[in-house]
């Protein structure tokens, strides 16, 4: 265990990931008209975009306030439109406090149910706000002041996994496009792909924290951006992100944020220009170059490969459980959706 502890603290020290030229702190930033605010909540995702006087969050991280007390930091009293990606807790955790303490607009979130308490809570709060959720349509557009929000998935009607049926979305603000995963692994990869939608965008949110089963390589070619952003916690228990997502994103000279590294990364755009900021400095570190460190990263890669999938699993099986114990209905889900 000693030994695995010393390989994993090695293989922190070099692994290579960011490239962040000029990067400042978020109280340097320029005044500019679209704002997207990726939020420092752990191992989890939140996102506030701002366009004008407008506001969206995409998923409210986990059980917890991290994500409502950012948005309470920043003064935010409404919200025009809120996503919930997916119904996991890591998403849509912080969701109930936000709900019941800021003024919610549209709510959008894909057409399935789980038993967790953390989906129950979020229903009754939209319940008690008399807040409908609206069922996306890939394809469906969204008017945000000068900004269009363009849905790409899900794109089928049921998956075996539920972080397929994350809403992915495209956000173009003038000249300059930002999109976000939620955790849409391959599968809705290669649907939206197969759907030749225009995914090509200068800024990405790589797909489930930058697991293994997300990010192919025919899917970052296909979008082609310059920045990457990969929300995750800082010593998670699942290995993210995998060094393969990294490995394609260095490959590509693709510059990486991350908010274990970087704290809550601010990507601010005039329709032509992005300049991003950061709440915490982060150190370059150097790219893996010789022999020994390279076996150390092969090593770390198997063993998060093997991490990952054992968590999953576990993540399934509960969602197993839950869903024999309460044997949620049709007649349920046409309850709560439009």
């Amino acid at each position: 265990m000693n030994i695995r502890k010393n390989f994993l603290g090695l293989l922190l020290s070099f692994i290579t990931i960011i490239s962040i030229p000029g990067i400042a702190n978020a109280s340097s930033t320029n005044v500019s008209s679209l704002k997207i605010h990726y939020i420092d909540c752990g191992q989890g995702d939140s996102t506030l975009i701002q366009v004008g006087n407008e506001n969206i969050l995409i998923d409210s991280g986990n059980n917890d306030s991290k994500a409502y007390d950012y948005l309470k930091g920043r003064g935010i009293t409404k919200l025009n439109i809120v996503i919930a990606t997916h119904p996991h807790a890591d998403h849509i955790g912080g969701m109930k406090k936000i709900l019941e303490n800021i003024e919610v607009g549209n709510f959008y979130a894909p057409k399935v149910t789980t038993n967790t308490q953390t989906f129950t809570s979020m229903i009754n709060s939209l319940k008690s706000q008399n807040i409908k959720i609206k069922v996306p349509q890939a394809g469906e557009q969204l008017q945000i002041g000068s900004a269009i929000i363009t849905l790409l998935a899900p794109n089928s009607n049921t998956y075996e996994d539920l972080n397929n049926y994350s809403i992915v979305t495209k956000l173009r603000y003038g000249n300059t496009s930002f999109i976000f995963q939620g955790d849409a692994e391959d599968i809705s990869e290669s649907e939206i792909l197969a759907k030749q939608l225009d995914i090509s965008a200068d800024v990405i949110r790589i797909g489930h924290h930058g697991s293994a089963s997300s990010t192919t390589s025919e899917y970052l070619n296909k979008v082609n951006p310059k920045y990457a952003i990969i929300s995750v916690g800082e010593n998670n228990d699942y290995g993210h992100p995998n060094t393969t997502t990294l490995d394609k994103l260095s490959q590509r000279n693709i510059t990486t944020y991350r908010t274990d590294i970087n704290g809550t990364i601010i990507a601010s755009s005039d329709g032509e220009n992005i300049e991003f900021t950061a709440t915490k400095d982060a150190s370059e570190v150097n790219e893996i170059q010789n022999d020994n460190t390279t076996n150390y990263k092969t090593i770390d890669t198997v063993y998060n490969k093997a991490k990952e999938k054992i968590n999953h699993a576990k993540e399934t099986v509960a969602e197993v459980k839950d869903n024999i114990k309460n044997n949620l209905t049709e007649i349920i889900k046409n309850k709560i959706f439009n």
